[in-house]
């Protein structure tokens, strides 16, 4: 907290903002951490629409359902934003089983197809299979060793990172490039082990990459305890053979919506702020921290704006955006039509990390406008808010980059647990705490206040310690 003595030392103007924006802060959070709405919306979502991916009867049901819960706040505008997105389906439940083992003989594994993957056909695919830690490691390998054979991509997380999103960076890169170099190399197949820093029975999905004039092979995800056990017997017996059925497919693109819901700024209506989250979700499970909390709470931060009677200065708009996961067509199109419309964005907020406890913010701005969102540090340390600097603001906010001055936010909740759930049949709502996610949908309504007040120039009050 602001000690009494460095308040009273302020301007008289300073300490009469101070005690404002503390007490609507004070009350923002105070509704928040009271409220079910926001809870209850995520349950339905996840329960009653479920897996949401681009392309599917789930995403269309969960764009209407977005557009009716918006549509009764009585805000100034709701509306729907076409875009086509792609439409994966994965088909039959994958197959994966280690064959004519010295060891083990025959034992199933747990795979789960990557998102954009090509099937392997009715049949399957069986194969020798050789590992790798990187893609250095692929290249030295060479066309001899790889040609025919399924490559198993094995680069653990790096847990001597304290953030898990540091060490997904570091890993991420074997699921989305994996099967182009192993292709090149004349691979059949790719198996990628999951990302998590836990051991686990299950997969965890996520998008890969072909490329124009490249074989397109299968590609899929195996469980950490998967590779594991998969990589302790090639140890012992490097010409044990992998099988793996996978029935998934691209469908043609399929027309899509943003959904979008705003309230007008009261003097600076043509500044806009955006606050978001995807509404698509991988199909493996209910898509409940990727990404149904951050759908649900950029609403409550709308609902909190209307209940507290609270009147922005400047226009707050919040995007659900859809086709994250697979294409980021959603955030493109966005961007683009802004750009067109020649709209102003200030700033844009992203929470697509988990509902878990925030820790604060992450900023991709100028050293002005990071230093102005510093200054308010003493209005948001209280209530947790204490790792604000540079970081990632998000994928769907990303496009707006270099349209104007506006800078890119990413709501930073506590990592430790996200990676369980990331992308996997276990990301249900059951796992999900109200009272965690309802102190990240306070954070951002606070922090999106104080932009509204005070905009990211040079000119907002600055409460000092």
């Amino acid at each position: 907290m602001v000690a009494a003595a460095a308040v009273f030392a302020m301007p008289a103007m300073a300490q009469q903002n101070y005690a404002t924006d503390s007490a609507t802060i004070k009350k923002i959070y105070d509704n928040a951490l009271t409220s079910f709405e926001s809870y209850e919306n995520l349950r339905y979502l996840t329960k009653n629409i479920g897996a949401r991916l681009s392309g599917s009867p789930q995403a269309a049901a969960a764009v209407e359902w977005s557009r009716q819960v918006m549509d009764k706040m009585g805000l100034d505008r709701v509306y729907l934003q076409p875009v086509m997105v792609p439409h994966w389906v994965r088909g039959d439940k994958e197959i994966g089983r280690i064959t004519n083992s010295k060891l083990i003989g025959t034992a199933n594994a747990p795979i789960c197809a990557l998102g954009s993957s090509v099937g392997t056909g009715e049949n399957g695919l069986s194969a020798e299979v050789v590992e790798v830690k990187s893609f250095e490691e692929l290249e030295k390998l060479g066309k001899k060793n790889v040609k025919g054979k399924i490559v198993f991509f094995n680069r653990p997380f790096d847990n001597t990172q304290v953030q898990t999103m540091a060490a997904y960076g570091g890993a991420v890169d074997q699921r989305g490039g994996g099967p182009v170099a192993a292709a090149k190399l004349g691979a059949v197949g790719v198996l990628v082990r999951s990302m998590t820093n836990d051991f686990q029975d299950v997969p965890h999905t996520g998008n890969t990459r072909y490329e124009e004039g490249v074989t397109k092979i299968p590609a899929a995800a195996i469980s950490t305890n998967g590779a594991e056990q998969l990589s302790k017997l090639l140890k012992n017996d490097p010409n044990l053979k992998f099988y793996m059925r996978m029935t998934c497919e691209t469908l043609p693109d399929v027309l899509s919506y943003n959904v979008i819901g705003e309230i007008k700024g009261t003097e600076k209506p043509d500044e806009i702020i955006v606050v978001g989250g995807h509404l698509d979700s991988w199909d493996l499970a209910e898509g409940a921290h990727d990404d149904g909390t951050g759908i649900v709470q950029s609403i409550e931060v709308l609902r909190l704006m209307k209940d507290l009677n609270i009147k922005p200065k400047r226009t707050i708009r919040a995007v659900m955006f859809m086709n994250e996961e697979n294409g980021l067509r959603g955030g493109r199109k966005y961007a683009e039509e802004a750009k067109e419309k020649g709209e102003k964005h200030i700033a844009a907020i992203e929470s697509d990390a988990g509902g878990f406890t925030p820790r604060g913010f992450g900023l991709e701005a100028s050293k002005e406008q990071l230093n102005k969102v510093l200054t308010w540090k003493p209005l948001l340390a209280p209530y947790g808010l204490h790792e604000i600097g540079e970081g990632h603001g998000g994928s769907d906010i990303g496009p707006l980059k270099g349209q104007g001055t506006v800078a890119l936010i990413g709501l930073h909740p506590d990592s430790q647990r996200y990676f369980d759930y990331h992308h996997t049949p276990i990301d249900v709502f059951e796992n999900v705490n109200r009272r965690e996610m309802q102190l990240g949908a306070a954070s951002m309504a606070s922090l999106i206040y104080l932009i509204s007040e005070y905009g990211l120039d040079s000119g907002a009050v600055k409460a000092e310690k």
